[in-house]
């Protein structure tokens, strides 16, 4: 049952709204929703009937309070008590550029000074709850990054709104000027090692390692039985690691703001073995676009072949070698990681049931059942 408050509730009118409300209520079971969008004020008259209305109606809920309204709420402690949910402003995207998409939202520029990461789950304020904890997290820790200073109401979902003056991100300088190619390599891997030497306080991020073998387990099904049993024990052989990974680490997701480099799309934030990192990042700069290059531009905003150049030489300079094998090596690692990934996104996401995803998704797996014979251990060291 959704109530609707409007005005102002005081001792003046207090008693004909408390009349009015449990006038609405014939079913004690039924959960309430209090709906304040049009409430101005509410005094303490008002808040006695909301306790009172608690009392039969446990599951009260709160809904689309305005922030004058809010405030009183929250400074008598009923958000404690109950949800009580903000009215958010109200911003649209249409036609904005966009400037960033992970697994869990897109990024849209919304004027010169701010973006706006819209989640995809319409149901988003836990997820940008946790986002802005764990920024502030890397923050803390040195990590250069945005922080949400609102969250607005977008569609049918909430966004989050970042303060990035005039920034470009790595994907447009690579594209326009590709002169600084070298630069944005010793930027971009620079970051990386900056991120993966970061120790986190236990308990701070989430374990990368787990949802990993989460991915492998749900392989079995889709392997051969000694393919799949070798996946599992190979990802559980990855030691838990306190270091921090970004965890969709690519050039749209560092930002280049005046002189400093901003590191953006922090939900995916984790602790975790670097090569758990580098199998995203294969995805991002290949995995994606291997049967179909064009997917690069309309993810990343650079072509397949200057992705690959990129992720090459940032790899080179991460791992501090030219040596062809040992770059192999390596790669070939995250690919099996990478790939594990991939099967899994796609075959949620109903690929089976499409030619395109099918050709995919059997790409993908006779790869990782390829790496898998040849391979023994997924660690590796950095020269």
């Amino acid at each position: 049952m959704k109530i609707d408050l409007e005005g102002r509730i005081d001792s003046s009118n207090a008693a004909e709204t408390e009349a009015r409300i449990f006038g609405q209520l014939t079913d004690t079971s039924e959960p309430v929703v209090l709906d304040m969008e049009k409430l101005r004020y509410i005094s303490s008259a008002g808040l006695r009937i909301i306790l009172r209305l608690k009392k039969t109606h446990p599951d009260i809920r709160i809904v689309g309070v305005k922030s004058e309204v809010y405030e009183i709420l929250e400074m008598t402690g009923f958000t404690e008590m109950m949800p009580v949910e903000k009215a958010y402003r109200v911003v649209s995207v249409e036609g904005c550029e966009e400037i960033g998409r992970g697994s869990n939202g897109t990024i849209y520029r919304i004027d010169q000074d701010n973006v706006v990461k819209v989640y995809n789950n319409a149901d988003a304020l836990e997820d940008i709850q946790h986002e802005r904890e764990v920024a502030r997290t890397a923050l803390v820790l040195g990590i250069p990054t945005a922080i949400s200073y609102d969250v607005v109401k977008v569609g049918g979902s909430y966004g989050s709104v970042f303060e990035l003056l005039n920034a470009r991100s790595f994907s447009q300088i690579l594209a326009s000027e590709p002169d600084r190619f070298d630069w944005c390599v010793e930027e971009f891997a620079g970051m990386l090692k900056r991120i993966h030497g970061t120790v986190v306080p236990e308990g701070k991020l989430p374990d990368a390692r787990e949802t990993a073998v989460g991915w492998a387990e749900f392989m079995r099904d889709y392997l051969p039985a000694d393919a799949g049993e070798k996946l599992v024990s190979l990802i559980k052989a990855v030691p838990h690691d306190d270091h921090m990974i970004h965890g969709d680490y690519h050039t749209k997701n560092l930002e280049l703001q005046g002189d400093e480099v901003l590191l953006i799309d922090m939900d995916t934030l984790a602790v975790g073995h670097p090569i758990l990192e580098l199998a995203s990042m294969f995805n991002a700069f290949t995995g994606y676009a291997e049967l179909d290059h064009t997917k690069n531009k309309s993810f990343l905003g650079i072509d397949f072949d200057l992705s690959q150049r990129f992720f090459m030489a940032v790899l080179s300079n991460y791992l501090g070698t030219d040596d062809p094998e040992k770059l192999r090596e390596v790669l070939d690692k995250a690919r099996i990681i990478g790939y594990t990934r991939m099967i899994r996104r796609s075959i949620r996401r109903k690929g089976l049931e499409t030619e395109a995803g099918r050709a995919e998704i059997d790409h993908w797996t006779k790869e990782l059942t390829d790496l898998l014979a040849n391979t023994s251990t997924l660690l590796f060291t950095r020269g």
